[in-house]
């Protein structure tokens, strides 16, 4: 962890370390994958059973795969009441927030020519959830409640089940946001087995939701067969700051964001040196006795940068630069600078919205753009699970006159076959 003056000889390196920082190695583990993916298809049922004896070291009976009515009950036992409460508000504002990202079909008429967009739902979709070393149910409503908005008929979960065992706040999230059906079963088997279908899991047309490497890689080798959401690269968070903020403020949300994992990367970009020192001796004040302290020790030695620039447009175009997942305006103007903030994947305002207001209850969803991607892509939404398709109809009348016009564009693709296929329908109607 350092601060890194704009007059510093290693700023410029530094800076663009980060700029090219999406560096997740998915070739590493490509054999593994594939021989998993493989066997899923080949073997279905047979190889879910025989991964999660590998890898989860249990044994899942058959029958077991799919949670049941009387789980979920108990789940419900397990739950503390102001926890479920807690959820159900989660629910609420991303159901609210999700509902204005409806979309409608439409189409219109114009001298012959009847053209349009039909816009339906996805069938089926499906939720990956990590479960192995930390309990997710914020997850669980953020990828399955725009798909409920969106009118997806069937929402099938997946989620690994230590010892048998799924946690009871993500099997309590996966009800208040609608899953139809959820199954004991993680890794690169459970993509395998929503890609390609299993006589217990069915297929489905999209899969979304984070997970490991394991994971990012199986969903990057069956996208195309089924649609997937993005590859989703460590946690990250860029919090623009002038001399109006406060210190302690960014160190806990520079915290909050390290301790997702070792290669969550916090950053600052502030044009003010003494609030760059400040926040440098609140980190290493607050840290202590934080119960991830060692992951977060490791993001801050390995990933975190102070950046101290010239003024507060320099700021913002290194933050368009770096394009992160999360921005933080901690600024005397949020809403002026938001508009300058041409790459984020969410931007928070103001010094009185800590980006963990995101991860869990504004109502935007936390499933995000890393790693850069936010230069060209978008937060999960109910677009995601729609699909478009364009409506076409001519007229006879629209037909003849349109008639030349296709003629002269297929001779220049020298595809005779399209220029027939108009002129049999023009000798017919004249």
């Amino acid at each position: 962890m350092k601060i890194f003056k704009h007059s510093d000889a290693d700023f410029e390196a530094t800076l663009k370390s980060v700029i090219n920082r999406a560096n997740l190695d998915l070739e590493t583990h490509d054999i593994v994958v594939r021989e998993i993916l493989g066997q899923v298809k080949e073997r279905g049922d047979v190889a879910l059973l025989e991964y999660t004896h590998r890898f989860d070291q249990y044994d899942l009976p058959l029958e077991q795969i799919k949670v049941a009515r009387s789980e979920i009950d108990e789940a419900f036992t397990k739950v503390d009441n102001k926890e479920i409460d807690a959820l159900k508000r989660a629910a609420k504002n991303i159901r609210e927030f999700h509902d204005y990202q409806s979309q409608e079909s439409w189409e219109y008429e114009k001298n012959g020519v009847f053209l349009g967009q039909s816009v339906r739902p996805l069938e089926i979709a499906g939720i990956y959830v990590p479960g192995g070393k930390a309990s997710y149910p914020s997850s669980v409503l953020m990828n399955a409640i725009p798909a409920k908005v969106a009118g997806v008929e069937k929402i099938v979960m997946c989620s690994p089940a230590p010892k048998g065992q799924c946690s009871p706040h993500v099997l309590v999230a996966a009800e208040i946001a609608g899953v139809d059906s959820i199954f004991k079963v993680g890794g690169a088997q459970a993509i395998g087995a929503m890609a390609y279908g299993t006589n217990t899991i069915p297929r489905v047309d999209k899969i979304v939701g984070p997970g490991n490497i394991y994971v990012a890689l199986a969903k990057r080798m069956v996208f195309g067969l089924v649609d997937i959401d993005m590859i989703a690269g460590p946690s990250e968070i860029l919090i623009v700051a002038d001399d109006s903020a406060h210190a302690d403020f960014i160190a806990a949300d520079l915290l909050s964001q390290a301790e997702h994992d070792e290669q969550a990367v916090p950053i600052l970009v502030t044009s003010c040196e003494k609030l760059a020192q400040g926040v440098m001796e609140e980190l290493n004040k607050q840290v202590c006795g934080l119960s991830r302290q060692s992951i977060i020790e490791r993001s801050l030695d390995d990933q975190c940068c102070l950046f101290v620039v010239n003024s507060l447009d320099d700021a913002i175009e290194i933050a368009n630069h770096i394009a992160p997942e999360h921005v933080e305006l901690a600024v005397t103007d949020p809403h002026g600078c938001a508009k300058q903030i041409k790459n984020a994947g969410a931007i928070f305002l103001g010094h009185y919205t800590p980006e963990a207001l995101g991860d869990y209850l504004a109502g935007p969803n936390h499933v995000l753009p890393t790693s850069g991607t936010a230069r060209f892509s978008s937060p999960l939404g109910v677009y995601d699970f729609v699909k478009r398709t364009s409506i076409i109809s001519y007229s006879s009348e629209a037909l003849a006159k349109a008639a030349p016009s296709v003629r002269v564009l297929a001779d220049m693709e020298h595809l005779d076959a399209h220029a027939k296929a108009v002129d049999v329908r023009i000798r017919k109607s004249s």
